[in-house]
């Protein structure tokens, strides 16, 4: 597989940008780094002279580029996700990657689509918008100013990428994050149906987990069958025992 052809299998999702020329200047920035694959979340209507004047000659980029209502939607059919954030918290991931490193896993990911998310100018991404990834890539910025603009951010991801992704594996191809979200709710049923969960949210937080690590792991569907196959047992094994009691 040829670098380029490996690089169009990136796809840089933006979350409810607020200005247009952000917009055009993370297209120059993509396409400098052979991206050219734009993904728009949310309902925003946008000045065509703003983007244009800001894209330059990657406008194809932005006229190419797909909307969608909801950043699942956006996910729905990629093979890894990866929120770009700076901001830690208990709802944000317990680890994330830089830039070096996320092109790195990238390089040994599986065919598929793969998708990089940028938040809002003024906020970046929600908790739950970060929540919807399997990753986060984080990049190290100076204490005494750690904000960097939009486009920047996707510049400096997109060259980490460019300059790291030549080939990666073929032959094990992982399902998609929809996939890992049906195994992962599955195997959380599970655990519910035995009395593992104790408190209101743990529920959510393993299926997130599992989610995460279902994903991150770039199961086949056979593997990720597997998985699932050990949960639904052990709750069955664990009702058949109770049965067994009673009687």
């Amino acid at each position: 597989m040829d670098q380029q052809t490996n690089l169009d299998r990136i796809q840089i999702v933006l979350v409810d940008t607020q200005d247009g020329a952000n917009i055009g200047a993370t297209c120059r920035a993509m396409k400098t780094m052979g991206i050219t694959h734009l993904a728009l979340v949310g309902n925003r209507e946008y000045d065509e002279n703003r983007v244009r004047t800001l894209a330059l000659h990657a406008s194809d980029v932005w006229e190419q580029a797909k909307r969608f209502p909801l950043l699942k939607e956006a996910l729905s059919g990629s093979v890894l996700s990866v929120a770009a954030t700076r901001r830690r918290g208990k709802f944000r991931k317990h680890s994330s990657l830089n830039p070096t490193q996320l092109a790195e896993v990238v390089q040994k990911t599986g065919d598929g689509l793969i998708s990089i998310v940028f938040g809002r100018e003024s906020d970046g991404l929600t908790d739950d918008e970060v929540a919807m990834c399997s990753q986060v890539v984080t990049i190290p910025t100076s204490d005494q100013f750690p904000s960097l603009n939009l486009s920047q951010a996707v510049q400096i991801i997109t060259y980490c990428l460019y300059d790291t992704i030549k080939t990666y594996p073929e032959g094990a191809n992982p399902v998609t994050q929809d996939r890992c979200e049906e195994a992962a709710l599955k195997a959380s049923e599970a655990l519910d149906e035995i009395g593992y969960f104790k408190l209101g949210q743990e529920k959510l937080w393993t299926f997130r987990f599992l989610r995460d690590v279902f994903v991150r792991s770039a199961l086949t569907e056979s593997e990720i069958q597997k998985m699932e196959k050990v949960f639904v047992k052990m709750a069955r094994i664990k009702a058949y025992k109770n049965t067994d009691y009673d009687e």
